[in-house]
């Protein structure tokens, strides 16, 4: 019965608790390396890669923050809230995912992109927060 009890809190906590810190740590180094070299990662977004200039820079930059951002708050989460909360943290924050993948459709942009990369990571996190947000 013990047994049973540690696979059934594995497989409702830990995993899910796994794979929201692997989302956000992987958001992270995505961030970092728009603020780092926004030139050579700009083109696996799913749209045309923009004009190299320092205004379009500043841009990704942007962009750069908002995802560091986007994962510290999970992170932080993680660390001084409850699994609930970094579920819905999860939740809110799949509408990122969501509105990325939304635009590259609708600017003529990669669709094996969009879906495989944006709409694969806004599925995962929908399914992680949930979990998340029924855990015990």
């Amino acid at each position: 019965m013990l047994d049973f009890l540690r696979m059934n809190y594995f497989m409702y906590n830990a995993i899910p608790l796994s794979l929201a810190a692997l989302i956000a740590v992987g958001i992270i180094v995505i961030g970092c390396s728009y603020l780092v070299s926004p030139e050579r990662i700009s083109g696996s977004f799913g749209l045309k890669p923009p004009a190299s200039d320092a205004d379009t820079r500043a841009w990704l930059r942007l962009k750069g923050i908002r995802d560091v951002v986007a994962g510290l708050v999970v992170l932080t989460m993680m660390l001084t809230a409850g699994w609930r909360s970094v579920g819905i943290v999860l939740l809110v924050q799949s509408i990122i995912a969501l509105g990325d993948m939304s635009i590259i459709l609708g600017s003529g942009g990669s669709k094996s992109r969009a879906f495989s990369m944006h709409g694969v990571t806004c599925a995962v996190m929908l399914v992680v927060g949930l979990l998340l947000i029924h855990a015990n």
